[in-house]
């Protein structure tokens, strides 16, 4: 089969890899109709992320249609059903899956002594995210291996197209649990950085949990427009003071809920502490930038919550915890537990709530993948949101 497959840094080649194979009766083999480039995908590309090896098949945003199934399965899925895979690959067994934690699933990492030694536990298995989550080959291919297919996996009505259906498992869901997470109350504004496609969905779902007012922090033009078109009021960090413009749209109190959708590759194009991280991390003294943790630390609101779905992976250097403490700020983080918010997210599709395809500019082959991972990357010929059709 074809598959876009990682090679080392900036190398994303597309090429002929063996089949998947079912290896454990709990296995589906998924023929994928449609998958997508993600931002964290960015972090592996550059490889900001430990862990790659060459040869690794990319890719955890994918759905397609169910072509065969271990006996283990036991028909939770059956042959030509159309699914959504999630980016989490959980057991639906274990205490902390029991508990709605999927990304936390103790059984589905194989290679969980890696996780528990980076991480002081294991965390979940994730596809095509490097072997500190268990190696598993990813969806940006014709086709996948599913393990625990008869609890990872998310079933999809006919009514809805694959485009509508497609970012439930991943984006749309962290966008989500985002919002989720910082207990928006009517009276809150809440601020996002980052209007790529996580704050974009960050953005629609604070707004459909009644935020009072959302404001959209990046320095992308057409990611702004793209903001306000869903109801924020944005602040251009290059040309604009953050901290001034949130003093006032807040009367000078702060947003009660900030939002981080941006993580380890953050830019301030107008603080020098970017610079300061930038050389930090060329040396190797730390591997993500903090600029928006700073910064949501010091424009919070005391008692108000900082809401964490930027993927972060490993240390971070001058976090302000004086200040976090004085504060009073809670602080929620996280993989997204995909399957917990799945079902309400399907029905609010359906119900015509939100089409969560109104983030897609680009549409392309899995040949054009390479080119396209650049394109993404370098936020060329105003991309947004690539989605791949093998």
């Amino acid at each position: 089969m074809r598959a876009l497959v990682w090679h080392g840094t900036q190398d994303i080649r597309c090429q002929t890899v063996p089949d998947p194979q079912i290896e454990d009766e709990r296995d589906a083999i998924i023929k994928v109709t449609v998958c997508a480039i993600c931002g964290s995908d960015l972090h592996l590309y550059d490889h900001f992320m430990p862990g790659m090896e060459r040869g690794d098949v990319m890719g955890h945003e994918f759905m397609g249609e169910v072509v065969e199934t271990g006996r283990g399965v036991n028909g939770a899925l059956r042959k030509g059903e159309r699914v959504v895979i999630p980016f989490t690959i959980i057991c639906g067994e274990c205490d902390q899956c029991k508990r709605g934690f999927f990304s936390v699933c103790e059984r589905s990492n194989r290679n969980k002594h890696i996780a528990a030694k980076a991480f002081g536990h294991t965390t979940a298995g994730l596809f095509g995210y490097t072997h500190i989550t268990g190696g598993y080959p990813g969806g940006q291919a014709e086709y996948v291996r599913v393990p625990f297919a008869d609890k990872t996996h998310i079933k999809v009505p006919d009514s809805l197209t694959d485009e509508q259906v497609l970012f439930l498992g991943d984006i749309f869901p962290t966008g989500w649990q985002a919002a989720v997470q910082a207990d928006i109350q009517p009276t809150d504004t809440v601020a996002i950085w980052g209007a790529g496609p996580v704050g974009q969905m960050a953005v629609r779902s604070a707004l459909l949990l009644g935020a009072r007012q959302v404001v959209c922090i990046d320095g992308v033009p057409e990611r702004l427009d793209m903001a306000r078109a869903g109801g924020a009021v944005v602040i251009d960090n290059t040309r604009e003071s953050v901290v001034e413009r949130l003093n006032e749209l807040t009367a000078g109190k702060g947003p009660e809920k900030c939002i981080d959708a941006v993580g380890m590759e953050a830019h301030a194009p107008r603080a020098l502490e970017h610079a300061y991280d930038r050389v930090k991390q060329a040396v190797m003294l730390e591997s993500d930038r903090p600029t928006v943790l700073r910064e949501m630390i010091y424009v919070c609101r005391p008692a108000g919550i900082l809401s964490i779905p930027g993927v972060y992976g490993g240390l971070i250097d001058k976090v302000p915890m004086g200040a976090l403490m004085n504060k009073g700020l809670t602080v929620r983080t996280g993989q997204t537990h995909v399957n917990r918010w799945t079902d309400d997210l399907v029905r609010r599709i359906d119900a015509g709530q939100i089409d969560p395809s109104f983030v897609i500019t680009h549409r392309a082959s899995l040949e054009q993948g390479p080119e396209m991972y650049r394109t993404f990357r370098d936020k060329k010929d105003n991309c947004i949101k690539v989605v791949l059709r093998p």
